[in-house]
């Protein structure tokens, strides 16, 4: 012992060995005699066969362990972690010993390491609940998500009534999008306790992303009906009628919410664009008001007002907002990336790239910055800066999905389509099913000229989800295109239609068809109508041009293909040939 250096008195330190070589003597003869698991359990797992130790490697274990212990105390962990490992080394079949380290390399954020003896309590005591908590824990610190999932479910097999276990299991399969193993243990939960308010909001969670908005404003008001001040759930359901443009409810509700919570700003700004939506401008203006009453300018708080000048068009006071707080508070990444966009949009290019890149890598804005980054590059005809930005974004966050659809949309421009396609394949070995990334492959397919490779890939989509819009209008477009299987694009075009009854292109292709049938009045009306949806897309103003022609009207026909010619139609040379004969045509 007098090769520990500390202040204590000798009795003191004497008090505190005796009991920690008590306390660890009883867990050491634990592990030896520990009871045997149920039948189950022992058929599951089989513990390591062991080897008796010799006196004299247990009272150095005793030794080590209680120095280790010691140092620990006095918040030497480094030092204290050498004793421990010391002790493992002595002792290799303590699980106690090896959950211990565990413990303490957490505690010094030596996670991997602190996984790698968790691991071995578990391998040595498979049956013990602690171990397998303490793994699962560390694997969630990693971010390994699937095996913490891996470790709450052999939990609970061993002891199903966890209920608490079962709820950090939930939160991380909603994590991983697992939802309908998440769903099940959710029917556990309530079926065990109908009252448990967590697992009816985590249930209108699941319906929400997964599109079923009925039934999750059902479970966001039961959430509610037993906890009438539920912030979440309160929350969730307002997004949710702002989301189904259900103003009146949504305003409502947060009003209801900034009743119980007034300091929540995020819930005063959505409440702002609610009313402006419902044009109680007033009520809006108000609610701007108290925002200013309770912050100053360069604020952090004000940033929400920011927020709310930017949504609204009104850019300056935007930057004049953000730009105060960025100037006091350089740190605020939030509002350094809202401060970029703003400039973004007012077209101050270099000064948004100036902010985007001092956003720091640790931020979790950095990740779109790099994709504004790599956007106004783009834009600038940058082409190879824009791909070196996304590739090393890539590198530090391999998941993101924005990335490989803009890398794959820039070697697109560079018609670049065999480097396209490989990195829209490097992004589905990332998320397989992922519906955009399904859908620029169709679209590159097409570009390279494999119509049909371009339509099994649109089937593709629609064999994942069958209301994809885009796919269903896109196969019918190609039909409308070819002047083939008219009856069908026509259904399918209806179909994405009634999905996106708003969409300018789907009422585009669905006038189209009636153009390849012939039916000139009818392709007039829905061509007309998605022009008023998307009034400078240079196709649709082609088509418009196409169906004058067809009806004899020259002159607006030559005014079309002239406009659709000033908007960089992609076949310009097409168009010029088109007018060359309209006007001679005008001038018989």
């Amino acid at each position: 012992m007098s090769t520990l250096k500390f202040k204590r008195s000798i009795s003191q330190k004497f008090a505190i060995c005796i009991f920690l070589v008590i306390g660890f003597s009883i867990c050491f003869s634990c592990t030896l005699l520990k009871h045997e698991p149920p039948l189950a359990a022992q058929e599951k797992f089989q513990a390591r066969p062991r080897q008796p130790l010799t006196k004299d490697k247990l009272q150095d274990s005793y030794a080590n362990f209680t120095m280790g212990s010691l140092l620990e105390l006095e918040g030497r962990l480094e030092e204290a972690s050498k004793y421990f490992l010391k002790a493992i080394q002595d002792n290799p079949h303590s699980a106690y010993l090896h959950w211990r380290a565990a413990i303490l390399l957490q505690r010094m954020k030596k996670y991997l390491e602190a996984a790698k003896h968790a691991q071995e309590a578990v391998n040595l005591e498979p049956a013990k609940i602690e171990n397998r908590m303490l793994l699962a824990e560390i694997y969630s610190l990693i971010k390994d998500d699937v095996s913490a999932i891996k470790q709450y479910e052999k939990i609970l097999e061993l002891d199903p009534s966890r209920q608490r276990v079962r709820l950090i299991l939930v939160t991380l399969l909603i994590k991983k999008k697992q939802y309908k193993a998440a769903e099940k243990h959710l029917g556990r939960l309530i079926k065990d306790n109908p009252h448990l308010v967590i697992a009816h909001y985590y249930k209108g969670r699941i319906n929400l992303e997964l599109k079923r908005y009925e039934k999750a404003e059902k479970q966001y008001r039961q959430a509610l009906k037993l906890d009438a001040r539920m912030e979440a759930a309160m929350f969730d359901l307002a997004s949710l009628y702002q989301m189904q443009k259900r103003y009146r409810e949504a305003a409502e509700t947060y009003e209801k919410l900034l009743g119980f919570y007034p300091g929540n700003m995020v819930v005063r700004e959505r409440l702002i664009d609610v009313y402006y939506k419902l044009g109680e401008k007033e009520k809006a203006e108000k609610e701007i008001e108290v925002i200013k009453k309770k912050t100053k300018p360069g604020e952090p708080g004000r940033q929400t007002l920011g927020l709310i000048y930017l949504r609204h068009g009104e850019v300056d006071k935007a930057i004049r907002e953000l730009d105060l707080i960025v100037s006091a508070w350089p740190e605020d990444n939030r509002s350094r990336y809202y401060l970029a966009a703003a400039l973004e949009e007012k077209g101050e290019l270099e000064k948004a790239l100036e902010h985007f890149r001092k956003i720091k890598r640790a931020s979790r804005y950095y990740i779109n910055s790099q994709i504004h980054i790599a956007f106004i590059l783009e834009s600038q005809k940058k082409l190879d800066e824009a791909i070196e930005v996304l590739r090393k974004a890539i590198e530090i966050d391999k998941h993101k999905v924005d990335f490989y659809l803009m890398l794959s949309s820039i070697y697109e421009t560079k018609k670049e389509f065999e480097t396209a396609i490989g990195v829209i394949r490097e992004g589905l070995q990332v998320e397989p099913h992922n519906e955009d990334l399904l859908f620029r492959m169709g679209v590159v397919l097409d570009k390279m000229g494999e119509k049909e490779k371009c339509l099994d890939q649109m089937r593709k989509i629609l064999e994942v989800n069958p209301q994809n819009a885009e796919a269903l209008n896109y196969i019918g477009y190609t039909y409308a295109e070819k002047g083939t299987r008219l009856d069908e694009a026509m259904d399918l075009i209806q179909k994405a239609l009634k999905i996106k009854p708003d969409s300018g292109y789907i009422i585009d292709s669905l006038g189209w068809v009636y153009y390849q049938k012939g039916l000139y009045d009818e392709a007039l009306k829905y061509i007309k109508k998605a022009a008023s949806h998307v009034p400078n897309d240079p196709t649709i103003t082609e088509h418009l041009g196409d169906i004058y022609f067809k009806k004899k009207m020259y002159r607006k026909s030559l005014e079309m293909y002239e406009k659709a010619l000033s908007l960089k139609h992609p076949h310009g040379e097409r168009l010029q040939e088109r007018i060359k004969k309209l006007k001679q045509l005008l001038s018989k």
